[in-house]
């Protein structure tokens, strides 16, 4: 038996819910871990869950012609971070005016520390902290989620050549706070 590909578990889902779980199935522990990997593990397990309950209720808008669901999945869960972002700013700018006592250590230093952990470099989570928000969504979307240029394109509903463009900014951006001259062959 062939198994149906993600587009056909998606509209048969719109008749029968229960076909959408197929989906979750394959890509819940690769968003999961992308995700972890950008914000913490804690953080991890609640965006993880509104990415797929957003995909499961925007189902019927999906597009069938794309047989696979990861870079949709991946371009929610970006989205999702996003968001979380900008409220922990707005939160944080909210306790600035009102004089209260900040947190001991804001959203973004637990995510900056926790990748710089994983990495064992510091230097590293400045460099990534330095990079505008679409240039790094776009190196982490290849370098965590290990998706290919044309995945991101779809994930981030961008040209293939704004991935590019984008994914060398960022490379040369990070090595040049990084203070190292290596090159690849893709960023000549």
């Amino acid at each position: 038996m062939v198994e149906a590909d993600d587009a056909e578990l998606i509209r048969r889902s719109i008749d029968d819910p229960e076909q959408f779980a197929g989906v979750f199935d394959r890509y819940v522990e690769q968003i999961h871990r992308y995700v972890a990997r950008r914000l913490g593990v804690q953080v991890a397990d609640d965006i993880v869950a509104e990415t797929f309950l957003t995909a499961f209720r925007s189902r019927a808008s999906y597009d069938h012609a794309k047989p696979l669901a990861r870079p949709w999945l991946y371009g929610i869960a970006t989205n999702l971070i996003a968001r979380q972002r900008r409220d922990e700013e707005r939160f944080l700018r909210a306790l600035a005016r009102t004089g209260a006592e900040p947190p001991p250590e804001s959203m973004a230093d637990a995510v900056i520390g926790r990748v710089a952990a994983q990495a064992e470099d510091r230097r590293l989570a400045g460099a990534l902290t330095g990079l505008a928000s679409g240039d790094r969504d776009v190196l982490l979307l290849v370098a965590l989620g290990e998706m290919a240029y044309d995945e991101v394109a779809q994930a981030l509903e961008i040209p293939i050549g704004t991935v590019r463009s984008r994914l060398h900014r960022a490379r040369k951006q990070a090595r040049a706070a990084l203070g190292t001259g290596n090159h690849t062959r893709e960023d000549a």
